[in-house]
């Protein structure tokens, strides 16, 4: 398996941004608050798989940093968007 620069493995890497993606353009309600978890779960897998790399991976740290806090930012939005909607 090759190295991308961010000196991480491209499956890793490709990985977690997909599923990060996956949240932030699901259309279908059912489906969003599962896509968030497995997007936050990878983001955190990949930040925990960071810490013990050498070198540098700056790039891909601000990229995971920014990427959670989306994800979180996301599902604030949803639960809040649901709590709404119960209440009417």
């Amino acid at each position: 398996m090759s190295a991308n620069r961010s000196g991480g493995s491209r499956t890793s890497y490709g990985t977690w941004r997909l599923l990060y993606q996956g949240a932030l353009f699901e259309t279908d309600r059912t489906k969003i608050i599962h896509r968030i978890a497995e997007a936050e779960k990878a983001i955190l897998v990949r930040i925990r798989e960071l810490a013990f790399v050498n070198g540098d991976h700056i790039e891909e740290d601000v990229l995971l940093d920014d990427a959670l806090y989306a994800v979180r930012a996301l599902r604030n939005c949803v639960n809040q968007e649901e709590n709404v909607a119960q209440k009417h």
